[in-house]
């Protein structure tokens, strides 16, 4: 990102730490359970265009991007309890002050402490700039010897200790921020979210689109882009991202009918993002299958594969696990065969790519092929 940038959003969001800035937030109903125990400080200082923190669950480890105030963390430190564990990443000092002075308060009245707030940029989750700022204390950069010294220690602390380790994290939640990253790091974040979560883990990210493309001369004002403005992503552009690092199930979960804010006839507003990781480990044919219910013809996940409505088609167990997973559990039949298929046959799909369908005589190979007497039943179907 352009320094100028850089500075102009660190420079706004610590005058926001300090004295509410209106324009920096759309309107989000909260849990209102939630933000009883919450100090007002943080409540009156927060700067979001969503609530992400709906979609975490009981026992999850949380990685909040962007974590300003802290006011996201401290609703999902209620809603993980004592067995779950909250991280927020922030790179604004003033923003981290004032989320560290009001975590005691908040683990005095829930009973329990389970957030940490980290310093460090959301696009490089191994680097934590709080050891760096530690040995700038006493090795300050003088010249290009120290400047070379410091460049080797930022390397050792990422390999040796990563501020989020690699599928450590149940839910990524983020709230007005991955904007704020920019266009030429915006791939980076992705990449580092994906590293940091577990097989299975999901994102629920809520930041501010735009229906067209921004224009070069909005993307170059300083002002614009701490607004949350000409950083946004396109509309299409943030699901496409997801997937181009690995990302699966990328589903709009919430889109606003009005625009936030309206800049040379273009509409920025809030929608909010979820995703899953899947496994990127072997995929082996067991003879199972799946089935897609409707209701439409077909449809196409992010490989490419078609699943066409009420025909059973061949795949890995990989995918057939995750076919039993959110979100397309409520979209798919999973087919086990008769007879359980040992060891690891590596899965070819179709000779020409993509999936094959898979017959029910497929299924059932290797079993009696019997048939049933009606009077034999104690009861109807």
């Amino acid at each position: 990102m352009d320094m100028n940038i850089t500075s102009s959003v660190q420079d706004r969001y610590a005058e926001g730490a300090n004295e509410r800035q209106v324009e920096l937030c759309c309107p989000v109903n909260y849990n209102a359970e939630y933000l009883k125990i919450i100090p007002a400080e943080v409540i009156e200082r927060d700067y979001g265009c969503g609530d992400p923190s709906q979609y975490v669950r009981s026992g999850d480890v949380v990685l909040d991007l962007g974590s300003g105030g802290g006011k996201i963390c401290f609703i999902a430190s209620q809603v993980v309890g004592a067995e779950g564990r909250v991280i927020g990443v922030d790179m604004t000092d003033d923003m981290l002050d004032l989320a560290r002075r009001n975590a005691p308060i908040v683990a005095e009245k829930v009973g329990y402490s389970n957030i940490e707030f980290k310093k460090g940029n959301i696009q490089d989750l191994k680097t934590d700039m709080g050891l760096v700022d530690e040995y700038l204390k006493d090795n300050p950069v003088t010249d290009s010897v120290s400047y070379g010294a410091l460049k080797s220690k930022i390397q050792e602390i990422g390999e040796t200790s990563p501020m989020i380790a690699d599928n450590s994290v149940d839910i990524i939640v983020s709230n007005c921020v991955l904007n704020l990253v920019s266009d030429e790091e915006k791939k980076q974040l992705f990449e580092e979210m994906f590293r940091v979560l577990k097989v299975g883990g999901r994102i629920a990210i809520s930041d501010i689109v735009s229906d067209e493309a921004s224009p070069e001369h909005l993307k170059k004002d300083e002002k614009l882009w701490s607004g949350c403005i000409s950083g946004a992503f396109q509309e299409h552009e943030f699901g496409e991202l997801l997937e181009d690092v690995g990302f699966y199930g990328v589903s709009i979960d919430k889109f606003d009918d009005d625009p936030w804010q309206v800049v040379e006839g273009i509409e920025y507003r809030s929608m909010t993002i979820l995703a899953w990781k899947g496994d990127e480990g072997a995929a082996y044919d067991k003879n199972q299958a799946v089935m897609y219910k409707g209701p439409w013809k077909q449809v196409i996940d992010e490989a490419g594969n078609i699943y066409p409505r009420g025909k059973r088609m061949a795949v890995s167990d990989k995918t057939f696990k995750t076919m039993q997973m959110e979100p397309y559990e409520n979209h798919m039949i999973t087919i086990e065969p008769h007879v359980v298929v040992e060891g690891n046959i590596p899965f070819a799909g179709a000779c020409c790519g993509g999936l094959s369908e898979r017959t029910a005589k497929q299924s059932k190979q290797g079993s009696e092929r019997l048939t049933t007497d009606p009077s034999q039943s104690s009861s109807c179907c």
